[in-house]
């Protein structure tokens, strides 16, 4: 797919996906939505990619869906294809994801961060779900992932008034991992990627977020028994033993395992 509103690189096994409608401020499209999809379904195929890190072109991440339609905007939508989730889940890609949210979040766009395994954020932005107020339900699976986030009370605070935070407010609420400058946000963020680009197995990685995912549904006999599946499968493996052995010797460790290769069999998303 040749992208037109978002850009795609892949450097030493970091993905950087960038909302790019800078001019307006990377409002939501269903171009956008298209292309942030193949992007995420690309990185999950390519062993290429470690980490992902999703950003936004200039001075916000995603400012909401685009409402230049004015009050056709939010017309009843036919057929069986629309889904309140208008791109592919961040938890199905079997990759770290980190939201490197370096201005304003709004509505879908903040939403949409919420699917991410990590996000960082800028203290002077502004984020929120404003759906509420423009007539409309929360999208992304909001109403699933907030409770679980910051627990009840506090997602319906949200989901129910609209408001809009800062980001300082947005981590101390535990849906940020960093609070940064605007200009800091990228930057710690592909620091971050690189740490466990370098220091963290691709494998265990994909499988500690699947467990951490899948959690949600299952009983602690069932993380009982898939995480127990899961440490039999990797034990001898041989990241497992490049990593003792790497420690050891103190030195950085060379993995090798893909998920394309190595993932488990009959676990494909």
């Amino acid at each position: 797919m040749a992208y037109q509103q978002i850009k795609f690189k892949i450097n030493e096994g970091i993905a950087v996906i960038t909302l790019n409608r800078p001019e307006a401020l990377n409002t939501f499209t269903g171009i956008m939505g298209e292309e942030w999809s193949d992007a995420y379904a690309r990185c999950d195929r390519d062993d290429d990619v470690k980490v992902i890190v999703v950003t936004g072109m200039g001075k916000a991440f995603c400012a909401g869906a685009d409402m230049s339609a004015g009050a056709s905007t939010f017309d009843k939508q036919e057929g069986v294809s629309f889904t309140s989730s208008p791109i592919l889940p961040a938890w199905q890609v079997r990759k770290p994801v980190i939201g490197a949210l370096n201005g304003h979040a709004v509505g879908v766009g903040f939403g949409l961060a919420l699917q991410c395994d990590f996000r960082i954020v800028a203290k002077e932005a502004k984020y929120g779900l404003l759906q509420v107020r423009r007539g409309m339900l929360a999208d992304a699976c909001s109403h699933w992932l907030l409770p679980r986030m910051v627990g009840l009370e506090k997602a319906l605070d949200l989901l129910l008034t609209g408001r809009r935070m800062l980001g300082e407010e947005v981590y101390q609420m535990g849906l940020a991992s960093r609070c940064v400058q605007a200009d800091e946000v990228l930057p710690a963020a592909m620091a971050m990627a690189q740490d466990m680009v370098t220091n963290c197995s691709p494998l265990v990685m994909g499988l500690a977020k699947k467990l951490v995912w899948d959690g949600a549904s299952m009983s602690i006999e069932q993380m009982q028994e898939e995480e127990t599946r899961y440490m039999h499968y990797t034990l001898g493996k041989p990241d497992a033993i490049e990593g003792g052995l790497s420690y050891a010797e103190r030195r950085t460790p060379r993995w090798s395992s893909a998920i394309s290769k190595d993932w488990p069999s009959g676990d494909e998303e």
